[in-house]
Formats: C-alpha cells, structure tokens, sequence
C-alpha cells in the first residue's frame, strides 16, 4: 500500500503568535511515526488562529486542491471556551459526515475521563481527504488519534475511490487482521460484514428487522414549516455559517454546464463566448489589393530602371469587377483597396508620379511619369491572405465577443453567418413581500409600505452584463401564491432571483418554499459577510421542453437594497458567468491603497462600497462612499468598487493595501472632460 499523507492544523491563537508554544503537533507527528505502521507521512502542518474564516481557508486549501491529502487532523478549540470554534467551522465544510469515529474517539476518552464529555469533536469526509478535529491538549489530542488510528487508512483508502467491493472480499475478519485490530467482546454475538456494511447477528436470532433509513439527516428541510405557525419556527438559523470563498465554490460546483447553440454573425453576439474554434472558410484578402491611391506597374527586371512614361491603360476602382491584364509598358490606375489587373507586380504612389499629357476632351490621364526608381515586386500589395489565410484558425473555444468589435468585425471578414457560442441564461427577478410597492406607484405610502427599489436595480445591472431579464413582478408572503409565482417563473427563465424573504421571521417564506414545495437543495442559507449574511443560493430540478431533467438556479437575496446589490455582483454574476462559459468569472480584482483609514468588522469580512481612482502616480486609490447600513442605497452611488475588507478588531490605516472587486469604469486623474 502506498504512503498515506497526513496533514495537521493547530488551531491556537497564542501558538499563531509564537509557534514554539506548541506541543501537539510534535506529540501527533510521534503517533504517526511510532504507531501508524509505517504506513503514514505527515506532509504538512501548519498554524493558524481561533478564527473561522482562517481554519476554513487552511482545510480548503489543502482538500480542494488536486492532490490533496489522505486525512487532515485538527487539534484545539474543540472545547467550550468563548474562542473555540474548531468544530463550528469544520462542519460545514463536510461532504459526508463520520459520526462512527466520533463516537470511538468519545468511548475511548470517556474510558479515561469523564472529562472526555467536554470536547466537540467532528468527522467526517471533504472530496477524497479525511477530517478529523482533535483535542487542543498534548494528551488529548494523543489518545483520539490513537482510538482511530489504526482504522483510518481503511477509510482514507475509500475515500480516495477505492473500489467497496474488493476492499472488503475476505470480510471483516480480515479487515481487522489488515488494520492489526480486534473485535472487543465478542463471544456469540458476532458481526458479518458483506461489503454494503450491513450487519448479521449469528448468536442472536431477534426475529426483528432493523430499521433502515434512505435518506440521510442533511438531506432533511432545514428551513421553517410555515404550517406550524411562529410558535414552531427556528429561534436561530439552522443553516451554518459559510466563508465567503466557500460559497463561491458551492455556485460553480452547482450551477449548470453552459449549453451550445447556433446563433447567427450580428450585433446580438456581443457578450457570447464561442463553443468552438472558428477557421476561415476564405482568405483575407481574398485578392491582391493595393494599399495606397497610385499606378499599379509592372516591376523592371533586375538592372531595368522603373523611371518612365506610360501610357495609363485602364483603372482600377474598389468595386467588383473585371480588370483587363497589364502589359510590360503599360500602367493602370489605382485606388486603395483596389485588386491589381493581372500581370500587375507593384504600385507606385501618386505622390511619386507626374501628369504628362491628358485625353483630347482633358477629361481622363493619357500618360503619366513615373519617378520612383528601384520599384521592386510586391511593393505597396497586400498580398492573398496576408491578414488571413484559408484554413487558419482565427479565433479559439472559450474567447468572448466583446463590443469592442474586433471579434465581430474578424467573423464577418470571413464569412461566417453562424457560429457556435454557449445559451446565455435568460434571467427572472422577483421581489417579495406584503410590504412592498411598484416604485412608480403615485400617492403617499401608507404605514409600512416600501417602494420597490431592488427589482428594477437588479433588471438593469443583469441587463448591463448582456442578459436577457423577465420581470417576475411582486410575489406577496402567502406560500401558496409564492410557490404558483416560483413555478410559472421556472417554465421561462433558467434563473431566478429573488429579493427579501430570507431571515428569520415567519413571513420569510423562500427556503421553505424551495425546499418543501419545489423540492429544492439549498447549498447554502448563511455567509459570513457584511452585508449579505442571508444570502441564499439554491437549486431547483425540473424537466425541460425535452422532458430531461435539468436544474435551475434560485438566488435568493436579503431585502435590504445595499445587501441586494452587493450579493449580486458577488454570487449571482459568478453563476451568470460559468453558464455562459465567461471565464474568468465574476468581477475582476485589483489590489488598491486606501485613501483613509477603514475600520474593520471583528466578526465578518466586509465588501465595502468604494470609489476607485487612478492616481496621476500609476496607482489606484479607494475612498468610501459614506456610511455602510445595508438600508442605505445612497452608498452604492458613484460606487465602482466592493473593498474587500477581512474581519479584524484593528482599523487599516490611511495607505494599507487591500484588494478591491470592480464594478464599473475606473476613474482616472488624467480625465479631463
């Protein structure tokens, strides 16, 4: 069997601050080494503090990436401290969870300390690597490790994709001689392990079929039963809290592959991205052309001068046409653009030739002299596919036609009228609430009312980026209505977002109709951001006018028209972005200087509405736009920018760096008008 790889993640702000304080990590690495059987190596180890955000960013790091770890061992704030949050930000990360080797660290422990009962640990599965949270304590942390450890290549093995059924031929029996392990008190009652891991009870005949569940809890609605009244819904979410990061990652993994159609070579394509590699039924151009107004002549032979008068025979205009041969002796006229008559070599500039005798009416050039010497072949022609030749691949898969026009303008130089780009998604927005009114609605507001400013802010920004939009209308809080609104939209739009109906409170109706009613997954119902924490991101299956089944995405954003905005170039331009293939997806970033000092959140990363300017010094400055409240549209005005501010109790003093994500043009000293 090959090495196992092993990473380890101390999880300890004082150890963060100065590593020799640590003791586990060296006592773990002595378990692997002493006890693993020869059968580990601990690749890594690394140090970070009590923050969320930071250990999900160290256990991703290392998970995500292509070769990834076997099993990744965490040790420290598992326990109850006010700081310890270990468990609290690897579950979420967890594809599967292993509550087996929870409760055998638990029973080992427990064998040792009632104390045990005061640790949190969690385990479970992320891609092919095992995750397991330790004890932060030296002695702790060595006993876990030591109950599981000879068990866990067996795991980490299938995890990695191991095939079930040859790993367990030979059954349990021997597994356990593999593993270097026993069945503990096993008398008559024994165990058979075939390889779905069920379970025969040889000594004991019950009569009695065990239950058997097909479903697992986290596939269970998480969200309120509107039918059950406020008395019965969720005092906290019951959605756990993501990195902003981790999201992100959810939408691409969950948003559907972008679909290839045939469209027709016109303005309509700008903003496509090519499905295929587009080649030149043609060449450009697609005959010898001149690039200067003159006389096209007939190049001397080597040591002939090309000084002279000659007789002007015929003249050849950029139109179509038949051009009559050119003859030693003789020259035509010329203009740009123009083919040259066959048995033209070269064209001389009007500027190096002299009018010597017209016709006899004075209306047309008779003869002209030419001055230029030494014209050689080839001389002001742009040759037969000089620009393109026949054949050649002129633009790639993947590239995206901009409005620029080069792309467009390259397309029609060839003669394509259709090409092959990936469907844009057409987009629904929804907004939702008894509360809220049609913006243009004339007359005062009456208590409690609020125009709608999220759903024609949000049409026009996706229409910005090139998208289709239907205008979903206002959806009111009654889940019936709610649900006939979502499914209606469903039949039009591959996209749905919605804006309001996504906290806590019992109107907030969206995650129980997505889910209970729609039979929807929610990915995710919580970001650790400011604004946006509510954020929600969800899949839907229906069945298209194919009868397949397909998915369909629902965004749905907080109410507040800052939070909103903010979410929507965040999550939703991503997704918008990988259906229609653009890559690199979403907005694009750039590292900025703080114009003055910005005080960060000690809970949240914040995305905070700035303005960017280009400095007459090359570099690009960040000034706030005014206060942040998520009720505050005033801040997105003359907003271009999100700053992306980490959580911290400190404030980022005037000239820190700090990276920006753009959402409009960039202001410039250098603009003078």
């Amino acid at each position: 069997m090959a090495t196992l790889k092993a990473a380890v993640l101390i999880v300890s702000t004082t150890a963060s601050q100065d590593p020799s304080a640590d003791s586990s990590g060296r006592i773990l690495k002595d378990v692997f080494d002493q006890e693993g059987g020869g059968k580990w190596e601990v690749a890594e180890t690394r140090i970070v503090g009590d923050v969320v955000l930071d250990i999900q960013r160290a256990i991703t790091g290392w998970a995500d990436r292509e070769d990834p770890p076997n099993l990744i061992i965490t040790t420290g704030g598992t326990g109850f401290a006010v700081h310890d949050s270990t468990p609290e930000a690897v579950t979420p990360l967890l594809h599967k969870h292993a509550p087996g080797l929870v409760h055998g660290m638990l029973a080992a422990s427990l064998a040792v300390t009632p104390f045990a009962l005061m640790s949190r640990p969690v385990a479970g599965v992320r891609n092919k690597s095992i995750i397991i949270t330790l004890p932060g304590s030296p002695k702790g942390a060595k006993e876990n490790l030591q109950s599981v450890l000879k068990l866990l290549p067996h795991a980490c093995i299938q995890a990695a994709g191991a095939d079930s059924r040859t790993l367990h031929a030979g059954g349990v029996k021997k597994l356990e001689k593999e593993a270097g392990v026993s069945a503990q008190g096993s008398g008559s009652h024994s165990h058979s392990h075939d390889h779905s891991h069920g379970h025969s009870h040889s000594g004991h005949s019950h009569g009695h079929a065990m239950p058997v569940r097909h479903t697992a809890p986290s596939e269970n609605p998480r969200s309120n039963d509107p039918s059950l009244g406020p008395t019965r819904r969720n005092r906290s979410s019951p959605y756990p809290m993501l990195a902003v990061d981790e999201a992100i990652r959810l939408i691409k993994e969950h948003t559907p592959s972008p679909q290839v159609t045939k469209v027709k070579v016109d303005g309509y394509l700008v903003g496509c991205v090519l499905a295929e590699d587009v080649t030149a039924t043609e060449a450009v151009p697609a005959y010898r052309a001149s690039i200067v107004d003159g006389y096209a002549v007939i190049a001397p032979s080597e040591g002939g001068s090309s000084k002279g008068i000659f007789p002007v025979a015929s003249i050849s205009h950029a139109t179509p046409g038949e051009i009559a041969p050119l003859e030693v002796g003789q020259i035509a006229r010329i203009t740009t653009g123009a083919p040259l008559p066959p048995g033209a070599t070269s064209v001389v500039m009007v500027e190096d030739t002299i009018l010597k005798t017209m016709t006899e009416d004075g209306e047309e050039e008779h003869e002209i002299e030419i001055l230029a010497e030494g014209v050689k072949a080839g001389e002001n022609v742009r040759e037969v596919g000089s620009d393109v030749k026949k054949g050649e691949v002129i633009l790639r898969k993947g590239e995206e036609i901009s409005a620029i026009g080069g792309e467009l303008g390259l397309l029609a130089s060839v003669g394509r009228a259709e090409v092959m780009v990936y469907k844009r998604p057409v987009v629904g927005v929804l907004s939702t609430g008894d509360e809220i009114i049609e913006h243009g609605r004339p007359g005062e507001l009456r208590l409690g009312e609020v125009r709608d400013c999220n759903r024609p802010t949000i049409m026009s920004a996706v229409r910005g980026w090139g998208f289709e939009v239907v205008d979903l209308g206002i959806a009111r809080d009654k889940p019936g209505a709610l649900e006939q609104t979502l499914r209606d939209a469903l039949r039009q739009v591959d996209v749905i977002i919605t804006s309001g109906g996504v906290s806590m409170g019992e109107l907030d109706l969206l995650k129980p109709t997505i889910e209970r009613s729609l039979g929807g997954t929610i990915h995710f119902g919580r970001v650790s951001m400011k604004p946006g924490k509510p954020t929600t991101f969800a899949t839907i299956p229906v069945k298209n006018n194919a009868g397949e089944r397909v998915s369909k995405v629902i965004f749905s954003l907080p109410g507040n028209p800052v939070s909103a905005i903010v979410t929507l170039h965040l999550f939703v331009l991503p997704s918008l972005h990988h259906a229609s293939g653009v890559a690199p997806a979403g907005l694009p970033k750039v590292q900025v200087m703080l114009d003055h000092e910005f005080r960060l959140d000690p809970q949240r990363s914040e995305y905070h509405r700035a303005v960017v300017t280009l400095g007459k010094d090359g570099l690009m400055y960040a000034s706030s736009t005014g206060g942040q409240r998520s009720s505050r549209v005033g801040s997105l005005k003359s907003a271009n920018a999100l700053l992306c501010l980490p959580a911290g109790k400190e404030t980022l003093s005037k000239g820190s760096k700090t990276e920006a994500l753009l959402m409009g043009r960039i202001k410039s000293e250098f603009d003078v008008l």
